[in-house]
């Protein structure tokens, strides 16, 4: 008994999420402005729901019930999409099918699903290979968004730290205009720091790709037929023949830039004309943290009294809550979860140093 209704609990789950994954497609669909993109994500949608007929005829669910389900986060990711365009949330897309991949390849009951599901994960823009390397890192340096949630997690770590801050230094005394001065040197200060760092670690990393770029087009230039080989191995390892991947290898070969562009890309997981701007990754990182590090000290702009201490809370809080939701949007997490994570967390590091403060306004007087 107790193995039936776990089963019965798994296949509940699969139909939550096939049906969940079908409003996510559909929505796509109707904000995609590209027809062709369009007719893709509605085939996506429909795939999904044939999915989900499998878990209700198990279920016992009449399949003429099973409509798309719309979730407040399928909402969000929809109005993303039409604002942003879809590049901004492709990365979630793939990492939601890879997710799919991963939970039903180890089940027998799914048997033949975590192929179509890896097919969905190359159709939303990876392939094999790449959806293989997801798998084991799954949102490491890559994943959950990219752009997107670096600058969710910027403006996080700026509301964070200067809430934390500000909190303390209104722990340690009675004065607002101290807390402002205070928060504003937080906030130039993490900020700067936050581009610095920034800077220096993508122009480190652009003057890698660089030299490896170099590196690659002087072996080819010298060695065309061990890098031939090489080529061959790549594709090879892909699933192509013998023969097959000679012919792609020996053609590319031919031109050497694309051969360059090929062996980057594979080898390295880069393009060579999409290495990064040191500036703009340094101005946006500024941007971010400066975003959630203002947020405690707009009280302080408009008030001179204790309200604004109370002011500055609860804005942080509400700050908080939208971070977390944001963040287990990216993530694929509970929104309930992250959000109560996120405000339970800030709130601690600003009751903590709001603690430290008044113990050493204490001492101090």
């Amino acid at each position: 008994m107790p193995k039936v209704a776990g089963e019965k609990a798994r296949y509940q789950e699969y139909l939550a999420s096939e049906l969940e994954g079908a409003g996510l497609f559909q929505t796509l669909a109707n904000v995609e402005p590209d027809p062709e993109r369009s007719e893709l994500f509605r085939d996506l949608a429909a795939n999904e729901i044939k999915h989900a007929t499998r878990w209700a005829e198990k279920l016992g669910v009449p399949i003429v019930s099973l409509r798309p389900t719309y979730t407040l986060r399928t909402k969000i990711l929809g109005r993303l999409a039409k604002r942003f365009g879809l590049k901004a949330i492709a990365p979630l897309l793939v990492g939601e099918e890879v997710k799919e991949f991963d939970k039903y390849h180890d089940d027998p009951a799914a048997q033949g699903l975590d192929t179509e599901e890896r097919r969905a994960a190359r159709v939303l823009g990876i392939s094999n290979s790449a959806a293989s390397v997801q798998r084991r890192e799954r949102w490491h340096k890559t994943g959950g968004g990219g752009s997107l949630r670096a600058a969710v997690l910027g403006v996080n770590d700026g509301l964070v730290s200067n809430f934390s801050l500000t909190m303390g230094v209104a722990g340690g005394t009675e004065q607002p205009a101290f807390v402002l001065l205070a928060g504003v040197a937080g906030l130039l200060a993490g900020s700067l720091s936050m581009a610095a760092g920034e800077y220096v670690s993508m122009r480190a990393q652009r003057d890698l790709y660089e030299h490896q770029i170099r590196l690659e087009r002087t072996e080819i230039e010298e060695m065309p037929e061990e890098e031939t080989q090489e080529l061959i191995a790549i594709y090879r390892a892909k699933g192509l023949s013998l023969q097959e991947a000679d012919s792609i290898a020996r053609r590319l070969m031919s031109e050497p830039e694309m051969a360059v562009s090929t062996k980057v890309m594979e080898e390295m997981g880069l393009s060579p004309t999409d290495r990064g701007s040191p500036w703009g990754a340094a101005i946006s990182s500024f941007v971010a943290f400066a975003v959630g590090a203002i947020i405690p000290l707009l009280p302080y702009f408009f008030r001179s009294d204790t309200l604004a201490f109370v002011f500055s809370g609860a804005l942080s809080a509400i700050a908080l809550i939208i971070v977390g939701t944001l963040l287990a949007i990216i993530s694929g997490n509970s929104l309930l979860r992250g959000a109560l994570r996120m405000l339970l967390v800030g709130c601690l590091a600003a009751a903590v140093t709001y603690g430290v403060g008044k113990l050493l306004g204490v001492a101090l007087k």
